[in-house]
């Protein structure tokens, strides 16, 4: 393995220094074909003029020749064998590397990215890879998230080159915009990630997106406890404290030893068990939420409202129901 560092150069300068060492190579032939213009022979009229030297060296350097003006002399043809030959080859290697790199790649990468964002759908979008996006998306692509299916929106260009190393689709722009989010249709979506880095920006995202897609479910992080009614008000379906959340689980901590571990456990696909939300399933409509066999149900969301395995109501699971349990994950099967 080797190290890799992303370019410092603009495409431009990249451009020019290639260039430059177009002309430092020819103009190095340009000037020995001069000098010993002696051991070339111009079969048309005879005379080797300085125009003739730059036309036999532009045709030496990027062809064979045409036979009207050929090195005679022993050391013209060592010089054309061992210097200008290996020259024409690496001016064709820079002129097709070139080509390819700023040319056909990008009209390539473009086409394709198009072509992409025009069939894009029951796509994850992220708004936002600071840390905890980025830990977000780590936890979505280990439990088996396909990452080509994980849309990453970012202002930071650095951010959005992680996002892209790890696989996902990715665009720098303002997520707070409507043009942004209409880019990465938003109405195909199956879910949207808000973790903007501060409070006011993550709940404008919010309001942004919820009245272009009215039904999608949205989680927001939000860091001041105060900003959790207006971050409701916007529109998003889950709100995510982190603050609120390590409180808990110090408090939890303090008493009971294993409470913090076994919710670090819930949260995470790494541990010995996860929890997981699905869709009932038809075969188990009108049976308890406590006789599923694929797991500890431990909950029903019934039209968006939570019901405990304790209530009466978990008694009969029903159509449209959506079940979260406690399943084993490969650690603990292991």
């Amino acid at each position: 393995m080797t190290l890799r560092r992303q370019s410092q150069l603009s495409v431009r300068m990249q451009i020019v220094i290639r260039l430059a060492i177009l002309v430092a190579l020819i103009g190095l032939v340009i000037i020995v074909h001069w000098l010993e213009r002696d051991g070339l022979r111009d079969n048309l009229d005879g005379h080797v003029s300085f125009t003739d030297i730059i036309y036999f060296t532009m045709i030496s350097a990027t062809t064979t020749g045409y036979g009207d003006i050929v090195p005679v002399s022993d050391g013209a043809r060592m010089f054309d064998a061992l210097v200008v030959t290996p020259i024409r080859i690496f001016v064709i290697l820079i002129l097709a590397g070139t080509a390819y790199t700023f040319v056909i790649k990008q009209i390539w990468y473009r086409w394709r990215m198009e072509k992409l964002q025009r069939t894009l759908c029951n796509h994850i979008i992220v708004s936002g890879f600071g840390t905890s996006g980025s830990e977000a998306v780590k936890e979505l692509m280990a439990r088996g998230t396909d990452t080509g299916t994980i849309v990453v929106i970012d202002s930071d260009p650095e951010a959005v080159e992680e996002a892209e190393d790890l696989g996902c689709i990715v665009m720098q722009a303002d997520a707070t915009r409507d043009a942004t989010l209409l880019a990465v249709h938003i109405g195909r979506a199956d879910a949207l990630i808000v973790s903007a880095g501060r409070d006011d920006t993550s709940i404008l995202v919010c309001l942004t997106a919820r009245h272009l897609a009215p039904e999608l479910p949205i989680s927001v992080l939000i860091r001041n406890a105060d900003n959790e009614g207006p971050a409701k008000a916007a529109g998003a379906t889950t709100i995510i404290n982190p603050v609120s959340f390590a409180g808990l689980l110090l408090a939890g901590s303090a008493r009971d030893t294993g409470t913090a571990d076994y919710i670090a456990d819930l949260a995470s696909c790494d541990g010995r068990v996860q929890l997981s939300e699905r869709a009932v399933a038809p075969g188990e409509v009108g049976r308890p939420l406590v006789a599923i066999n694929t797991g500890l149900g431990v909950r029903i969301l019934r039209n968006g409202e939570p019901i405990g395995f304790w209530e009466e109501r978990a008694g009969s699971l029903q159509t449209g129901d959506r079940i979260i349990e406690i399943l084993p994950t490969c650690v603990s099967e292991g």
